[in-house]
């Protein structure tokens, strides 16, 4: 569906011969001598490189019509996550490179919204923030509570964050999605 860079939007999804992008930012120009354009920032779906283009005003450009579709997690089957969809039940096998960084925080029953473009997932849509069991790090000390001071800790899925130093095995910790970094012990 072609859409003018006039009706740009943050959060669109455009088709171009490069790949599928995502619209982070735009800015309309009219100088005082010559035409109008379009500045914008976009970001590689696939990649998540931000690379930035200028367009003339009302340039057709093809927009990319995302599918998102509210799924569970069910278990690991190799590498591949197995997903069922919350409607109709089915199951979709999704690879661990298609999911990017949302492995690290999926564990089985957690909610995502797949985003699906022409039958491939080119996004996963996670919470702000995961609640994930703490299953490797060195024991807390009774006084270890100097402000500031970190040390790794393995979590269930395999991702490695800093935690402070009181954080113990087998605790759950609240993990920002966004960033991996640790927010609070849940």
């Amino acid at each position: 569906m072609a859409v003018s860079t006039n009706d740009l939007r943050n959060g669109m999804t455009l088709d171009l011969p490069e790949g599928l992008f995502g619209v982070v930012e735009f800015q309309h120009v009219k100088p005082g001598k010559g035409g109008a354009f379009v500045r914008t920032k976009l970001k590689n779906v696939r990649t998540g490189a931000v690379v930035e283009r200028t367009y003339r005003a009302d340039e057709k450009l093809e927009q990319a019509i995302i599918e998102k579709k509210e799924m569970q997690f069910l278990y690991r089957d190799g590498d591949d996550y197995v997903f069922m969809d919350s409607q109709s039940y089915e199951q979709l096998p999704v690879s661990k490179v298609a999911l990017g960084d949302a492995a690290n925080y999926l564990k089985e029953s957690d909610e995502a919204v797949l985003e699906i473009y022409e039958g491939e997932i080119v996004g996963v849509d996670l919470p702000a923030s995961t609640e994930l069991k703490v299953s490797e790090t060195e024991p807390g000390l009774q006084g270890d509570r100097v402000s500031g001071a970190r040390k790794p800790a393995t979590l269930e899925t395999g991702l490695v964050v800093q935690v402070p130093l009181f954080v113990n095995p087998g605790d759950l910790i609240k993990v920002d999605t966004r960033t991996g970094e640790y927010l609070t012990r849940a």
